[in-house]
């Protein structure tokens, strides 16, 4: 990267911390020599450190400590243990600026979370946790420039969906390895709820997960949250990077809505509320995320007057998911974000005063459709038929099975003149640029409401995994028709694994699109495969042919 956030204050600032209970009156070098003569002492700190939701003045700090063997997690075992932590402006700890200590306890799994406030803007820092003679490894973190700077760009990695039995997490690493990143954002997928040998089928698991059944019951999602922790490779992100995570299905369960699930069976697995619950209490545990608006992801970070970020929660107020082909994905009184908010995101638009407006949305908003006429031409046999009447949706779990919520959302972009709006998408194990047009029928010839970039997933299968068929067998006719009837979709990859990089400055934002070679390596490499972006003013995506260096 060219240009960084620069902040030169004239003095140290004084710093506070929310979660703190107490101050630490040394740094925590002290255990570090007792931890190292005697590793398997207990407590140990089992499965690493992680920041997240950066602020200007603050960072929310995670971590988990086993107080002895057998408090595992979903055990419920373990005695309260303090934890103390630490802030640096220096990896050697030698400009401590905030301190404190807290109590992990069973009842919250043994998880930490310090919300320290009062730092510089555009910072990175380094911290770390204690617990007894042991250590926890070093985490680097960087705060979000001033809410009024002028910052010059902003720099995301972009995951979604790591299946754990599917692959390795090589993905994390390369981005690990980057030193040029402001934030990792996760799109949803974090975890998997399924069954070992449920997808993918036993033969096909590179590695497997705990627990070995499906996840249901609080203690199932505590123990599926730090088995992911203690892969290397997640550890090492989390280590480099503040991570801004929201939520998509399977943290709860395939094609979660609010009154159940797909792979939900009321009768023999529960209440639905009660798993939920079970999910959620969970995930605010196991991540570095601030509970939100009602408890759920929806929330909106901001990158100076650059970027404002504004994220979804896609699962908490979602009516149930259409049928394919049935006229119902029209219906207006279904939703996929809730009345709430939709009103928050389109109020946090129009009032925003920064050049990019940055939405993360778990699902694919832009429409997706086969049909040899265009949707507009065959509006009256849809309407005498039960048709949707912009095409036969293919996927009914994304946006096109929720055509009112998309309808007024891009509408209010277009009436507004809210202009440079970038979706970030994942959840559909490919890479796409696309075009949002507001009809996409008669697309070019009528408007683009912004632009999508979806990435691809860390592991989970992709479709010609899923068919179990040779690479390209038919994910290149797959993609080619798609591209046919579909005017606004400028690429998609339906083959690779891997992630992506947005960067953005006040002429574009560019996502650079990177595969891993083989997912089932744990030493697999990465490379560039290919970019697009999309202009200031211009609401359309464009190739590019390198990445930003």
């Amino acid at each position: 990267m060219t240009s960084r956030f620069t902040s030169t204050p004239t003095r140290r600032t004084v710093v506070k911390a929310a979660a703190a209970t107490a101050v630490v009156a040394a740094p925590l070098v002290a255990g570090a020599t007792a931890a190292a003569a005697d590793p398997a002492a207990a407590p140990a700190f089992l499965h690493g450190v992680a920041s997240g939701d950066p602020l200007p003045d603050g960072i929310l700090l995670w971590t988990r400590v086993t107080p002895a063997p057998d408090a595992v997690p979903g055990s419920g075992k373990g005695q309260d243990t303090e934890v103390s932590w630490e802030i640096a402006e220096d990896k050697a700890f030698a400009r401590i600026v905030a301190q404190g200590r807290t109590t992990a306890t069973a009842a919250s799994d043994h998880t930490v979370k310090a919300d320290v406030r009062g730092l510089r803007p555009a910072t990175a820092y380094w911290y770390r946790f204690a617990a007894g003679t042991a250590l926890s490894p070093v985490g680097r973190t960087l705060t979000a420039p001033a809410t009024d700077a002028a910052a010059a760009n902003v720099r995301f990695g972009v995951v979604s969906c790591s299946n754990w039995e599917s692959g390795y997490f090589s993905a994390y690493r390369h981005l690990a390895a980057r030193s040029d990143l402001d934030a990792v954002l996760h799109l949803g997928d974090y975890i998997y709820e399924y069954a070992s040998g449920a997808y993918p089928e036993a033969k096909y698991v590179v590695r497997q997960h705990e627990p070995a059944h499906e996840i249901l019951n609080l203690a199932d999602y505590r123990t599926r949250h730090g088995k992911y922790k203690t892969d290397a490779d997640l550890q090492a992100m989390h280590h480099a990077h503040p991570v801004i995570a929201i939520w998509d299905d399977h943290e709860f369960a395939n094609d979660a809505w609010s009154g159940g699930a797909e792979n939900h069976t009321p009768g023999t697995e529960g209440d639905w509320a009660a798993r939920v619950s079970a999910a959620k209490q969970a995930y605010f545990e196991w991540m570095p995320v601030r509970p939100s608006i009602a408890g759920t992801t929806y929330r909106r970070i901001r990158y100076g007057k650059l970027a404002d970020l504004h994220l979804l929660d896609l699962r908490s107020f979602r009516s149930q998911q259409a049928s394919v082909g049935s006229g119902k994905v029209d219906d207006p009184e279904r939703t996929i974000t809730g009345r709430a908010q939709l009103d928050w995101l389109k109020s946090g638009l129009s009032a925003s005063n920064a050049a990019w407006q940055l939405v993360g949305t778990s699902v694919m908003i832009s429409p997706v459709a086969f049909g040899a006429l265009p949707a507009e031409l065959t509006a009256p046999l849809a309407e005498l038929l039960g048709l949707p009447k912009e095409g036969i949706a293919i996927n009914v779990d994304q946006w096109d099975g929720y055509t009112d919520d998309r309808r007024e959302l891009l509408g209010h972009l277009v009436d507004n003149g809210i202009k440079n709006t970038v979706f970030l998408t994942g959840d559909i194990h490919m890479a796409w640029a696309n075009d949002v047009p507001v009809k996409a029928g008669t697309y070019p010839l009528s408007k683009s409401a912004g632009t999508e970039f979806v990435v691809t997933s860390v592991t989970s299968d992709n479709l010609d995994e899923m068919l179990h068929v040779a690479p390209h067998t038919v994910s290149l006719v797959a993609a080619a028709a798609i591209k046919a009837a579909n005017r606004h979709v400028k690429w998609v990859d339906m083959d690779s694994h891997g992630y992506g990089v947005l960067d953005v400055d006040a002429q574009r934002s560019q996502m650079d699109y990177y595969v891993v070679s083989d997912k089932r390596k744990q030493d697999a490499t990465s490379s560039w495969t290919r970019s697009y972006r999309t202009l200031n003013g211009s609401q359309k995506a464009e190739r590019v042919y390198s990445p930003v260096v």
